[in-house]
């Protein structure tokens, strides 16, 4: 496994679908040296991802192949679905970075927090049930998809109290800002951050 050094950290972001915890990570990492590892994941991409940005989406056989040759720190079944991160993509973005983020359901948080420790925050990121829905209809999700997501949202806010932070987003910019500035204190950066 790989071993963070000094200072390396690991931010991620959970949530329900479509709470916005993709939109805020990434508004949040323009303000520092902060980047993402992509998942894999063997589901269609939605009509705005980009393949190698957002997810590496690959076949089913191609991620079990990887799989089976111990390529994932971590990986998830989720309704036939496969989500996995591979330990040589975190190594290779902390020879670039300090601070690495994620964007994963509770599964993946939990399982980083687990190898990782004090070295790992988590962002819960959520909005209520109607949002949620809204925000999925919105960028393109299905009726089946949605009915997929909703099935895991009761037990995906259940999260919510073992995360160290919880927004709830209603408003991007200014829940930007505030993860902002709750960042800025783990970079010992010597801001004062105000608790919300």
């Amino acid at each position: 496994m790989y071993e963070l050094k000094e200072k390396e950290m690991l931010f991620i972001y959970t949530g329900p679908d479509g709470s916005g915890r993709k939109t805020l990570a990434k508004m949040v990492s323009t303000a520092f040296d902060m980047e993402t590892v992509p998942s894999f994941t063997t589901r269609a991409p939605r009509p705005f991802e980009v393949n190698g940005k957002d997810y590496h989406f690959i076949k089913e056989e191609t991620f079990l192949q990887m799989k089976q040759q111990d390529e994932f720190i971590e990986s998830v079944n989720i309704n036939g679905t496969y989500y996995g991160i591979r330990e040589i993509d975190i190594k290779n973005i902390f020879s670039k970075h300090k601070v690495v983020y994620f964007t994963v359901n509770i599964e993946g948080a939990q399982l980083l927090k687990n190898l990782y420790g004090d070295r790992v925050v988590r962002f819960f990121i959520s909005a209520d049930r109607d949002t949620v829905i809204q925000r999925q209809k919105e960028r393109g999700d299905d009726e089946e998809a949605i009915q997929q997501h909703m099935a895991y949202y009761d037990q995906t806010m259940a999260y919510k109290s073992k995360c160290e932070h919880a927004f709830e987003n209603y408003d991007l910019p200014q829940v930007s800002f505030q993860i902002s500035e709750v960042v800025e204190t783990y970079l010992e950066r010597n801001l004062t951050v105000t608790d919300y």
